[in-house]
């Protein structure tokens, strides 16, 4: 017997929505709520403190 999907309110909306391999927007309810939320990210709406590190190129011999 298998056990229901667990539930988990979708990031963008509080929706509950199954936790499932049925549900192919996880951790979101719909399609609406993964590209709003992807349109957040692409639109820095997101952003993660800290400080900007400069890229290093390993190839560069003058960084040391």
């Amino acid at each position: 017997m298998s056990q229901p999907a667990r539930m988990v309110a979708c990031p963008q909306c509080g929706t509950l929505t199954p936790w499932s391999t049925d549900n192919p927007y996880r951790p979101f309810c719909s399609e609406r709520c993964k590209l709003l939320d992807l349109g957040a990210w692409a639109d820095e709406r997101y952003r993660i403190d800290g400080d900007m590190q400069q890229d290093i190129d390993p190839f560069d011999d003058a960084q040391g």
